[in-house]
C-alpha cells in the first residue's frame, strides 16, 4: 500500500485515524514548548452564544478563535453568563465549563501568563472561484 513518498506524512495518514478515535476532553490545554493553547470538542452553541469561530483541527477537536473586540477576560465572562442558560445541553455545559475552569486558572497563576494572539482563517463567500474569475473576465 502507497501513502505517500514523504515519510512524515504517510505517518500522518496512517496514524489520523487512531487519533481522532481517541476520547478527548471536553477542553483542554495543547502545549508547545513554553506555550498552550486551548483545544476543544467542536460545538455550535460556542459560536452562537459567545460569538467565537471554531477553527477545526484533524484530529476532530478546534481551536478558538475571536475577532480585535473579544479579550480572554471578556470570553470568560460571556462563557459565565452562557452557563446560566438552563437550556445548554449536558455536553455544551461540560465544553464551556471546562474552558472557564482553563481560562480562570491561567488568570490566577503566578507562574503563567495569559496572553491573545490572532491567526489567520480564510472563510470561503459563496462564490466558487470559477464562477468569480467569469464575472471578471465579463467586466
Amino acid at each position: 500500500m502507497h501513502v505517500d513518498r514523504d515519510l512524515s506524512r504517510a505517518v500522518v495518514r496512517v496514524a489520523q485515524p487512531e487519533v481522532r478515535k481517541r476520547p478527548h476532553a471536553a477542553a483542554e490545554l495543547s502545549t508547545f514548548g513554553s506555550r498552550a493553547v486551548i483545544v476543544i470538542r467542536p460545538t455550535r452553541t460556542l459560536e452562537r452564544q459567545i460569538g467565537v469561530v471554531l477553527v477545526p483541527l484533524s484530529d476532530g477537536r478546534a481551536l478558538i478563535s475571536f475577532d480585535e473586540s473579544m479579550t480572554p477576560a471578556r470570553l470568560e465572562l460571556k462563557i459565565e453568563d452562557a452557563l446560566e442558560d438552563a437550556a445548554l445541553t449536558p455536553g455544551d455545559v461540560e465544553i464551556l465549563g471546562s474552558i472557564r475552569d482553563l481560562l480562570k486558572e491561567a488568570r490566577r497563576s503566578s507562574s503563567v501568563t495569559l496572553s491573545q494572539r490572532n491567526i489567520i482563517v480564510i472563510e470561503r463567500n459563496g462564490k466558487s472561484e470559477r464562477n468569480s474569475r467569469k464575472a471578471g473576465r465579463n467586466e
